[in-house]
């Protein structure tokens, strides 16, 4: 057989070229398989990206705590829906997020937005609640450690005997007490969604809670209420000069008579009648003594300090104690043990078409730094 030096070209040859040529087709397939599926999985995984931006941005953009228009918390639907229909009506979810309260009973406490509202109302009908110092307790008694004597010292000589004196320690204690109320509600009006349900029992509560908690502060006797500022004995009192006449130098009397640290944050408690009358007062100038606020916000000044206006406080008469001065942060504290707990009796007037409510709240309060007041008494000395 004659040989070359070159491979004979044979049919069976062709062939594998042909094979040789599929596979490079279906490499190549593949390639651009992979490379599409690759790039529509990182064109996904861009609008994904995108689109957690833009919610990122959008509840960045949102003012903190607050829920949107169609959003409503756990708490308060869970809430809202026991007031409406009580516990049956409610799935389990919604039970779990209802906060019991410490009643025995069986209460519930009102949710974060019921209160925040409550809270405001009270301070229009309680000023003293706007002026002192409010915290929240967990107890039924709250004490704190108070210093009743400093230590004194003297100059001595180089070699004279030092004296020795020691401070003294006392307690304040303040009592937290209960105010309860019921409000009887149609079943029709529990019925309508148009009625804002909320904003009327919030209001019906804070109406009546305030106005009890409002008077206690300032008159209470310490009888299951707190005890008020009038009627604390350990409050110095400066007389006004006369049982009837309103007089400008018994103001500064009361005034000065406070040592400058509470003086110099001191703010003014008198009803509207005393206010009236204190407006008509003039220095020895014929400059009224009392001066209008000229900015929105901001309270009138008697003397150039605050003017805080109490219907509760007494009139101007014989042996009244119709204004107080003083530092009501650091001298009142009030003590909120439970906010509002309210219980739903579907029973009791159920014949009369109507549901319970049975509302109530603990609080407490009293003066903790007496040094901090000054009364002024309708009287000649």
């Amino acid at each position: 057989m004659l040989k070359t030096p070159f491979p004979l070209e044979t049919k069976d040859a062709g062939d594998a070229d042909d094979l040789e040529v599929k596979e490079a087709l279906d490499r190549l397939e593949k390639s651009v398989d992979d490379r599409v599926k690759t790039a529509v999985a990182e064109a996904a995984k861009g609008s994904a990206d995108e689109i957690k931006g833009l919610k990122a941005e959008i509840a960045a953009l949102k003012r903190p705590g607050a829920e949107s228009e169609d959003e409503e918390p756990a708490e308060a639907k869970a809430f809202w829906g026991f007031v409406r229909s009580g516990t049956e009506s409610l799935e389990p979810d919604e039970r779990k997020a209802l906060i019991v309260s410490d009643d025995t009973r069986g209460g519930f406490l009102a949710p974060e937005q019921f209160e925040a509202q409550l809270q405001k109302e009270l301070v229009e009908i309680s000023p003293i609640r706007a002026a002192a110092r409010v915290t929240q307790t967990t107890a039924g008694r709250v004490v704190w450690p108070k210093r009743t004597g400093t230590i004194t010292a003297k100059w001595v000589g180089e070699t004279e005997e030092r004296p020795k004196t020691e401070p003294t320690y006392g307690q304040a204690a303040l009592e937290v007490h209960e105010m309860a109320a019921y409000i009887d509600v149609s079943n029709w009006l529990l019925e309508d969604s148009a009625i804002d349900l909320a904003s009327e029992l919030a209001s019906d509560f804070a109406e009546e809670f305030g106005r009890l908690e409002g008077v206690a502060f300032i008159d209470g006797d310490g009888v299951k209420k707190p005890v008020g500022i009038l009627n604390d004995p350990s409050i110095k009192t400066v007389a006004n000069g006369h049982a009837a006449n309103v007089s400008a130098d018994a103001l500064i009397q009361l005034m000065y008579d406070l040592p400058p640290t509470y003086r110099n944050r001191g703010s003014w408690l008198l009803n509207g009648a005393t206010i009236a009358a204190y407006r008509l007062l003039k220095d020895g100038n014929g400059r009224f003594l009392w001066q209008d606020s000229i900015q929105v916000g901001q309270p009138a000044t008697l003397l150039g300090r605050p003017v805080v206006e109490a219907v509760d406080m007494p009139g101007i008469e014989a042996d009244a104690t119709p204004v107080i001065y003083g530092d009501f942060a650091t001298g009142y504290r009030i003590v909120d043990r439970v906010g509002l707990s309210v219980l739903r009796d579907p029973y009791t007037v159920a014949t009369e078409g109507l549901v319970r409510f049975h509302g109530r709240r603990r609080v407490g309060g009293g003066v903790v730094r007496p040094d901090a007041f000054r009364k002024l008494k309708m009287a000649t000395s």
